[in-house]
């Protein structure tokens, strides 16, 4: 890996094409490298995962909305829909932002964080619709997502977005871009445009995770993903694009991000070196923001000693403090200054960004559900409602330092839970990943992606059609051209959208 120092140059001292960072992107897009084995087995789990969490999604308000409108962009030859029959084509853009919408509604998929966040495996709906539909095989797919995790994970190593209140999405759109031109073989100058272009159009702000979170969460990166495409198609055709969108002196880091005194080090691959940043992704057991994942474990671990010790009287728990890091104080905990994270009337979206809800739930309930730890019911409890309003966090120094740590061996995503009783006494416990993470307690590997798909979408996907998904998910890196639309999984049933729109 090489490390880039990323700045501003004003237009005075313009830096020439080939120092950019959209140009560098572009090389490690069109440097065409073996996948390695285990490169490749983690992208067919991430596959699995994917279908699995947009198939419990599939009946949901957005992912009916977003397939309505994908619909009325059939296109013969086009990319297939998730849950309509195969044969049931729609031009590629549509369907990526319909499967999109799917994958990411329950935030359910994979995550990546360092300086900011991610859910990597929101590049794959638009890869997969691009290569439905312009007849490109399996390995393809494979090389593509390898390029897509990769350039994704290094920018977010690298550029911190939501400091400056940007969505995350904006690291999405370049990432697509760089993935679509790997799965086309196209030229690095032309993946240099398309990498500017969807930079350009991807921006936007934080305000989508912040307050009332509404279903536009769900969207967001399906958004990405569709101007991503058209970024794509536009470079292809010629047209060039905003430069240099990084280090331009009205560019984003200039206006967007911490200014003309800023450097960023981002690392990329040197030409030749395997792409292997999905190796360094994980995913999720819960149906929660990540930086829950291991505190819902933790939960579950002390329910039983905090029931021995009230009774089930919840009531007798005084209140409970979460020590953790910075980043999950300030945007799931107290540190937000949410009101809305304390209402029992929240939206769902909003829930899943409250880890005082989290922690109160799954305290007493011992376990988490993608759907009935979130009912209006559920979140309505009388008891639930005192309880939660009992729950704060603070910013922890060493779990901060851990969140950032470089070494995957000491970096954490946890905290400590504090529970103090009524009659003064208290317990305390502490975990530094998910039990899911590969460093956790159950590292997830392929038969737990597989029971996550097989769980997810019972009575939603005959079995028969369960297993001939898996089948041909697990020929990915072989399977021809012809053949991907069988990457495609039909659902029993759908419910369908019957508001009007403008399509």
């Amino acid at each position: 890996m090489q490390t880039h120092s990323v700045r501003v140059h004003p237009e005075s001292d313009r830096l020439p094409q080939h120092d950019q960072l959209a140009w560098k992107i572009a090389a490690v897009a069109s440097d065409d490298v073996p996948v390695e084995p285990d490169v490749r087995d983690m992208i067919i789990n991430r596959m699995i995962d994917n279908a699995a969490v947009a198939l419990a999604a599939i009946n949901r308000g957005p992912v009916q909305t977003a397939r309505a409108q994908a619909v009325a962009h059939g296109r013969q030859g086009g990319a297939t829909v998730l849950g309509l029959p195969t044969a049931t084509r729609c031009s590629a853009e549509w369907a990526a932002w319909a499967n999109g919408v799917a994958v990411r509604e329950l935030d359910f998929h994979d995550t990546f964080l360092a300086a900011d966040y991610s859910h990597p495996a929101d590049n794959i709906p638009p890869i997969l619709a691009v290569a439905q539909q312009a007849g490109i095989n399996g390995g393809q797919i494979v090389k593509a997502l390898a390029t897509a995790y990769e350039v994704q994970v290094d920018l977010v190593r690298g550029i911190c977005l939501h400091e400056h209140r940007i969505d995350h999405v904006a690291h999405l759109g370049p990432s697509v871009a760089a993935g679509v031109g790997t799965l086309l073989g196209l030229s690095q100058e032309v993946i240099y445009q398309a990498v500017n272009q969807a930079l350009h159009v991807t921006t936007a702000t934080r305000q989508s995770r912040k307050g009332e979170i509404s279903s536009w969460k769900a969207f967001a990166p399906a958004h990405a993903g569709k101007l991503a495409i058209e970024a794509v198609d536009r470079a292809m055709r010629g047209e060039g694009a905003p430069a240099p969108i990084y280090e331009g002196e009205d560019a984003v880091i200039a206006r967007l991000l911490s200014g003309k005194e800023a450097s960023y080090p981002v690392p990329l691959p040197e030409r030749g070196e395997p792409k292997r940043a999905i190796l360094d992704t994980f995913t999720k057991e819960h149906s929660a923001e990540y930086q829950s994942q291991a505190l819902i474990d933790l939960a579950i671990k002390l329910r039983p000693m905090i029931e021995q010790r009230t009774g089930s009287d919840w009531d007798r728990i005084e209140r409970i403090l979460l020590r953790t890091s910075h980043h999950t104080h300030n945007v799931i905990g107290t540190g937000s200054n949410d009101p809305q994270k304390f209402d029992p009337a929240a939206s769902r979206e909003t829930l899943d960004h409250s880890i005082m809800y989290i922690l109160a739930v799954a305290l007493q309930d011992g376990s988490w559900h993608h759907m009935r730890s979130y009912s209006p019911e559920r979140a309505a409890r009388e008891d639930t409602v005192r309880l939660w309003q009992k729950i704060s966090t603070e910013e922890a120094p060493e779990w901060t330092a851990r969140y950032h740590a470089a070494d995957p061996e000491n970096k954490a995503f946890g905290g400590e839970l504090i529970v103090a009783f009524a009659d003064g006494s208290q317990i305390s416990d502490t975990i530094a990943v998910a039990n899911a993470h590969p460093l956790g307690a159950r590292p997830f590997g392929r038969d737990q992606y597989v029971e996550k798909f097989l769980s997810l979408s019972t009575d939603i996907v005959a079995p028969a059609e369960q297993q001939r998904f898996l089948e041909t998910v697990f020929e990915l890196d072989t399977l021809e051209a012809a053949k991907t639309d069988r990457l495609n999984v039909e659902a029993i049933f759908l419910n369908a959208n019957e508001r009007p729109g403008i399509f």
